[in-house]
């Protein structure tokens, strides 16, 4: 059984701990936390360790990571976190749930994390450092880029292109054959009828709250 190194503490972190236990090969053995962040010294059963002494107590060669750390700035903490690891020569866990719906030809990246009752249909590519949440659709041949962030009960309609580092909220419908450029924020609800701009914000309601808000400052996951 792999051992594994959780990196983050917030809520993503510990349903991570969670799913990997319960359903997985993998045995978590610890969480990290940089040491600004850090506070108590044990979660779940499982050592809290400060990243700057994780590579002596959890060494890359004996060790795998999963970097759990949410959306904030549009996936750009995760996505820091994950190229340090990397750097640290770190090599990463996928995982999918046992419920998924996942028909091959399909591509999963590293440090991915698929959860219950999603759909992955054939030819579409999932890149790395994603979270896929419980009961999205990607739906054939469409591409998930690297560093994004797929909420539950989203749909991915075929063809489609995700850009790198972009979020799309609850419920939120992308049609076949679009692009949505890099580090879009797609709010809860909305369907995208054409191709977006890079860093672009797209609501369901022009009263929403303020998504850019949304996507960058709150971030229990």
């Amino acid at each position: 059984m792999k051992e594994v190194v959780i990196f983050g503490v917030g809520s993503y972190a510990k349903l991570a701990h969670a799913y990997l236990t319960s359903d997985s090969p993998y045995r978590p053995v610890a969480f990290a936390i940089d040491p600004e962040h850090a506070g108590e010294p044990e979660m779940l059963g499982v050592p809290v360790v400060r990243s700057d002494q994780l590579a002596d107590l959890y060494p890359p060669d004996r060790f795998a990571m999963l970097v759990a750390v949410g959306y904030r700035r549009v996936n750009k903490g995760r996505t820091d976190v994950y190229e340090r690891c990397k750097k640290m020569g770190y090599s990463f866990v996928t995982y999918v749930h046992s419920s998924v719906l996942r028909t091959r030809p399909s591509e999963i990246g590293e440090n991915t994390f698929v959860f219950e009752a999603a759909v992955i249909q054939p030819y579409a590519a999932v890149g790395n450092n994603c979270v896929l949440w419980s009961g999205c659709q990607i739906l054939h041949d469409s591409v998930i880029e690297d560093h994004c962030f797929i909420g539950s009960q989203s749909v991915i309609g075929g063809y489609a292109t995700i850009g790198r580092s972009s979020f799309v909220g609850l419920n939120a419908t992308i049609r076949d054959h679009i692009k949505v450029a890099p580090s879009s924020v797609i709010g809860a609800g909305a369907t995208i009828m054409k191709d977006t701009e890079a860093g672009a914000i797209h609501s369901m309601r022009s009263t929403d709250r303020n998504l850019s808000k949304h996507a960058n400052d709150l971030d229990d996951l």
